[in-house]
């Protein structure tokens, strides 16, 4: 019998009234195949991208099984735990099931990093019926004894392709012994490569596959071209586009959290109203920034790939890819964005000569040429050499050396906002800082160096223009002619000036 209406599924009467206030009457593809098998108490593998209906394929099913069986709440212990990769779409999920079980007498709670965890402690010390949450902060909840994983009856993975993208794959493999062996798992994942079905075997038993919506199909429905463009004029080629009105609410890509920023500034320079939101940001600013995104306020929302898994915005007009990712599932799941809920969109891509690889690979996945748009007549020739500076410190800050002069040579011809290729899909983390006794760039001291008083009140002292000493020599001229080391005992010894 083919299922074509929610009331066909046997939900309970309060959670049919909820999704009619939302004004769901028909379920998608994964909602369709995925609800029988949970309602039924079966382990569940499914493949989905986001923006499928996926969240009420299972919050339906686990609202239904709880509501059907009430127990009373255990302290410090939920009945259904639901994984997910980002704060951002741990919140949605979370709201989901307060929407989905507002006529219930059910409780959610979400909890993730970025926020004080005294005051999710004091919200789980009750028990909770259902938690979302991020594996980090689970996994330091369970660690203070705030949180107990024993009587878990229902277990979601949701977004695991994303989990294992962002190196949670050692928490995940301590949550699972956690665990109770009995219980129902829901696995979910936009892909299903050998890593991802390892994993799904750990957790899984006997499940039922469901698979809908292949990467390469949410590329079909959106409209896409490529622009070939130098580094340097990415930022006015943006600005440039950006002026045109028809450009309503835009999701612009970059591959860092340094160059999201960077972005935004340039914008902000150009009267052009724009946010960022990374994993840099603090959970009130991404939160705030997202609003401004939903209501309008803000048209222009520029994201890394990690901040953007959740991001779930319905009139996204147009997705701006300013760095091509070097992982084309995720050229998939950026321009996704904009074709939310079978609805078509638009994307554009900025390519320079490093990214053409990319390119490839993502003509390759998708089995789709992206047609080439020209540049817009009038576009600047060259950066400013304001620009051109300011590129090189950001080649500068990626390496994790101060630099004057030309940047390093993985980094010439990707000024401003490239990355060194690299398969690791997490680009987002950024330099690492250079250990202390490291050796310095040029005109920088050494970490850890010696240096007397004197010194030390020179360099307080000199203006920020002024040109610092040369390595090694102290700011003061040296009286004894001796070497660092002796020049401080020297000084120690010296009556103190006045």
């Amino acid at each position: 019998m083919t299922l074509t209406l929610f009331s066909d599924f046997g939900l309970a009467q309060p959670i049919l009234k909820a999704l009619a206030a939302e004004g769901y009457e028909k379920p998608t593809p994964i909602q369709a195949q995925t609800i029988p098998y949970a309602m039924e108490g079966r382990d569940v593998c499914g493949i989905a991208q986001t923006g499928t209906g996926k969240t009420a394929a299972f919050a339906l099913p686990i609202l239904h099984r709880l509501n059907a069986n009430p127990k009373p709440r255990k302290p410090k212990s939920p009945r259904v735990l639901v994984l997910s990769p980002t704060r951002e779409l741990s919140g949605q999920i979370a709201d989901s099931f307060k929407a989905y079980g507002r006529n219930l007498r059910l409780t959610t709670e979400v909890v993730f990093g970025g926020v004080t965890i005294s005051r999710q402690e004091k919200a789980l010390a009750q028990g909770v019926d259902v938690l979302v949450a991020t594996p980090g902060r689970l996994i330091d909840l369970v660690d203070r004894r705030a949180l107990s994983l024993r009587d878990i009856e229902i277990l979601v993975l949701d977004e695991a392709d994303q989990m294992l993208d962002l190196g949670f794959i050692h928490a995940l493999k301590r949550i699972v012994t956690l665990l109770p062996k009995e219980r129902q798992s829901l696995f979910f994942s936009a892909t299903m490569p050998k890593t991802i079905s390892t994993l799904a075997d750990s957790f899984l038993r006997d499940p039922a596959h469901v698979a809908v919506t292949p990467v390469a199909t949410t590329a079909e429905r959106v409209e896409q071209s490529v622009i070939f463009v130098q580094t340097g004029r990415k930022q006015v080629l943006l600005e440039t586009l950006l002026r045109d009105p028809s450009i309503d609410r835009v999701l612009v890509f970059t591959r860092t959290k340094h160059g999201a920023d960077k972005v935004v500034r340039g914008l902000d320079k150009a009267g052009i109203a724009g946010a960022a939101i990374h994993g840099n940001k603090s959970q009130p600013q991404r939160e705030r920034a997202l609003a401004g995104f939903r209501d309008g306020s803000c048209r222009v929302l520029v994201a890394t790939d990690i901040a953007a898994r959740g991001i779930d915005v319905e009139g996204v007009t147009h997705v701006i890819n300013y760095d091509l990712p070097n992982v084309p599932e995720s050229y998939v799941h950026r321009i996704g964005r904009t074709a939310r809920a079978g609805a078509t969109g638009l994307a554009i891509s900025f390519c320079n000569d490093e990214e053409k690889a990319y390119l490839k690979d993502i003509e390759k996945l998708t089995r789709l040429k992206v047609p080439v748009m020209p540049l817009p007549e009038g576009l600047p020739a060259a950066p400013a050499a304001s620009e051109a500076s300011e590129q090189r410190r950001e080649a500068s800050h990626r390496n994790g050396q101060p630099q004057r002069g030309r940047p390093a040579p993985h980094a010439r011809g990707n000024q401003g906002h490239g990355q060194p290729r690299t398969s690791d899909p997490n680009a987002e983390k950024g330099p690492k800082r250079r250990r202390r006794g490291g050796k310095p760039g040029n005109g920088q001291q050494q970490v850890g160096q010696p240096a007397g008083n004197q010194q030390r009140s020179a360099q307080a002292q000199r203006p920020a223009h002024a040109p610092r000493p040369a390595q090694g020599k102290p700011a003061a001229s040296r009286p004894d002619g001796r070497r660092d080391g002796a020049q401080v005992a020297w000084l120690e010894k010296s009556p103190r000036r006045r």
